[in-house]
């Protein structure tokens, strides 16, 4: 038997420099999700808008996919500002 111990390396996939940084980082995520979202539920609406003929159930489910991208977008742009202040509360 060997004396030598089995040592395991441990590898960084990611390292941030500063606070500032991951809360950027956040934003930018958050910003993305929320695009992203948005832009699944302004497709639905205007598939539903498009194949709902003249049923007025199906064009009012578009209606509220339409506000709920809306609501979205509305939300990502404001992503900076959460982050900014969430940065003065941590103080970076």
């Amino acid at each position: 038997m060997s004396g030598s111990a089995a040592q395991a390396d441990t590898v960084v996939l990611a390292i941030a420099g500063s606070v500032d940084e991951v809360l950027n980082n956040i934003r930018n995520w958050l910003m993305g999700i929320l695009a992203g979202l948005a832009t699944v539920f302004l497709t639905i609406g205007g598939v539903r808008r498009v194949f709902g003929g003249g049923d007025p159930g199906e064009q009012e489910k578009s209606k509220q996919a339409f506000r709920s991208a809306g609501i979205g977008y509305g939300l990502a742009a404001l992503a900076p500002l959460a982050v900014s202040v969430l940065k003065g509360i941590v103080g970076a």
